[in-house]
């Protein structure tokens, strides 16, 4: 370190311990209390608590607007106090809350973006300790020279020179775009699923991946020049792309095709009750690649999207989300059939999922070796939540109709013939006893 960078520093050393300091504390705390007060006023007018959201969190400190404020107040008071005092506090504020700023809109961004993602977690820790370590070199007056020192390391490439400067800074640019790029598809992607549900979602949810993508695209170009690469280079790069998915990658460009296909035509749409390969469930993700479709009993199936397009799908609710279930009840031969259909009918309106319009019905369906058989039909109108319960329900309202009523389920019988040698075959009753042999007439 050279001497008139020890002189600067002794004389920020000095103005720190002079009690113009405690004015700087005290407006520092103003301005916090400003930021706090206007951020949250906004979130109560905006009526923002959402977690998914970059500039407003859960709480006043977990977006990004909160430390935006707060350095826009703290430049601000720095401008009109320089005139007055000598600075010291706010040379370190500054920094500090620049560095929070980048924390903040980098972690928030991609938490956003990818909130399942495991590589997010490195990326984070890495955004914190860049953004800190160049806030100390900031304050320490370090920076310029640790640049200048990086831009001494150069080679050439090509046509052009490359120092360790240029790459770091076009890093950093790069990473800056990127961010701004995926900030700004997360903000189309949360104005476009808001309020969605149905057919409206499964398309919004298409045009927020199609956004996306040409978004980053859009920021990975720019990264790329910003870093110095030649863009032209990228037409072989294509090429070679384009003859990698003509041979190799057909199997999965034939999954993006078909994942677009499926949100543009809404064939099937999140919530629709599918059937795929005795697989039968309800679709809650449709991804560019492949769709998940979650059973009743809680198992996931990850379906490529080449799968939906090519085989046959059965859609439970494509044009009307009612589905319609029924229950077999065997009753005696000597019952009442219209007392009968009367009971199994109101038996079937005890469980509130059962819809009311189309209302069930029962139906005298066969006449059984054992006693009528009668089905009892009803529609409902979420089969998301499994049909084993209500299923049951049904089936002890019609068992306890039934027993109050007197009416009879016959229990199954057989009827046994034995032979033996050189004796007429009997009949056996289902009890095990032979049965009575009718006399011949004459």
């Amino acid at each position: 370190m050279d001497k008139p960078m020890l002189d600067d520093v002794g004389l920020w050393v000095q103005a720190f311990l002079s009690p113009t300091v405690l004015v700087e504390l005290a407006v520092l705390a103003v301005c916090v209390g400003l930021a706090w007060g206007l951020v949250a006023l906004l979130q109560r007018g905006l009526r923002r608590g959402d977690p998914r959201s970059i500039l407003f969190g859960v709480r006043i400190v977990d977006g990004a607007l909160f430390p935006l404020v707060l350095l826009s107040l703290a430049y601000i008071a720095r401008t009109l106090l320089h005139h007055w005092v000598a600075l010291a506090a706010f040379k370190i504020a500054i920094p500090v809350l620049v560095a929070l700023v980048v924390i903040r809109i980098g972690v928030k961004v991609l938490q956003v973006a990818y909130p399942d993602a495991a590589w997010v977690r490195p990326i984070e820790r890495s955004i914190s300790w860049m953004a800190w370590l160049g806030m100390v070199l900031w304050v320490t007056g370090l920076l310029p020279l640790v640049l200048d020192e990086l831009d001494q390391i150069h080679w050439k490439v090509g046509g052009a020179t490359l120092s360790v400067r240029t790459i770091i800074e076009g890093a950093v640019t790069a990473a800056a775009v990127l961010l701004i790029a995926l900030w700004i598809s997360a903000a189309i992607e949360s104005r476009l699923l808001r309020s969605a549900t149905g057919a409206e979602l499964s398309l919004r949810k298409a045009v927020s991946n199609a956004v996306r993508a040409l978004l980053v695209f859009v920021g990975l170009l720019v990264a790329l020049s910003s870093v110095g690469i030649d863009l032209t280079a990228l037409s072989v790069l294509g090429g070679a792309v384009g003859v990698g998915i003509g041979f190799g990658l057909q199997k999965l460009a034939a999954n993006y095709v078909s994942g677009f296909v499926i949100l543009a035509e809404r064939s099937m749409r999140i919530g629709d009750n599918v059937k795929l390969d005795n697989f039968e469930g309800r679709i809650t993700q449709i991804n560019a690649r492949y769709t998940v479709i979650r059973s009743s009993s809680g198992r996931e199936s990850i379906v490529p999207n080449e799968m939906l397009i090519t085989q046959r799908v059965e859609n439970l609710s494509l044009s009307d989300p009612k589905v319609w279930m029924s229950t077999v009840v065997s009753v005696a031969y000597e019952s009442d059939v219209d007392q009968v259909a009367q009971l199994l009918t109101n038996a079937a309106l005890v469980s509130p999922r059962v819809l009311r319009d189309p209302a069930p019905s029962a139906a005298l369906s066969a006449f059984g070796a054992d006693g009528l058989e009668f089905t009892v039909g009803f529609w409902i109108a979420d089969p998301e939540n499994g049909s084993l319960g209500l299923r049951s329900d049904i089936n002890r309202a019609i068992l306890s109709a039934l027993r109050a009523h007197q009416i009879e389920i016959p229990y199954p019988q057989r009827v046994m013939h034995v032979q033996v040698d050189g004796a007429v075959p009997a009949a056996m009753s289902p009890g095990g006893t032979p049965a009575p042999v009718p006399a011949s007439a004459g």
